[in-house]
This record gives structure tokens, sequence and C-alpha cells, in this order.
């Protein structure tokens, strides 16, 4: 038998669609519930001010097990390529 990486707990894990994902830096959440996205990943991922991000949460087992920040337009292109063969299909049946 082959060697597989062990069982993710979170669906994002190296079995799912993005199995791309690393860690890019890790944030610390203040006593108000915000966090600084370093300046590094804000360049790298094309963010700036005013920018809006969905915020994607993971579940498994009843609990969040993992958060996921897409740029909103990102997300708006993901749901057309997906619902559209969708509409498509059902307006010509």
């Amino acid at each position: 038998m082959k060697n597989q990486p062990p069982e993710s707990p979170c669906p994002a894990g190296p079995n799912h669609l993005f199995s791309g994902c690393r860690v890019e830096s890790v944030v610390t959440v203040d006593d108000r519930g915000q966090m600084v996205l370093p300046k590094e990943v804000r360049e790298k991922a094309g963010i700036g001010p005013g920018d809006k991000l969905a915020l994607i949460a993971w579940e498994q087992a009843g609990r969040t097990c993992c958060i996921t920040l897409i740029k909103t337009e990102e997300l708006t292109g993901m749901v057309k390529a997906v619902l559209g063969p969708m509409m498509r299909d059902l307006m010509t049946d």
C-alpha cells in the first residue's frame, strides 16, 4: 500500500479541490474581533483599501473548522461559472 497523507479534519484539506492552499501567515484577533492581513499577503492577493471579501466558513461535525476569505468579484465569477451552465440547461428544457 502506498504512503498516503493523513486525512485532514477540514474539507479544505489535501483531498479538496483547493489542495494548493498553504499557510501564508499567522494573524492575531484582537479584543474587538479584528485582525490585520499582512502587507505581503494583501499585495500578492491584489487586496486594496475598500475591497470586499466574502468569508466562507467550512463546517464539519457541526463546528466551523476552517475560514476562507475570497474577493467578492472572484466569488461572483465562480458562482456564474457553476450556475450559468445549469441555468442554460434549465431554460432549454
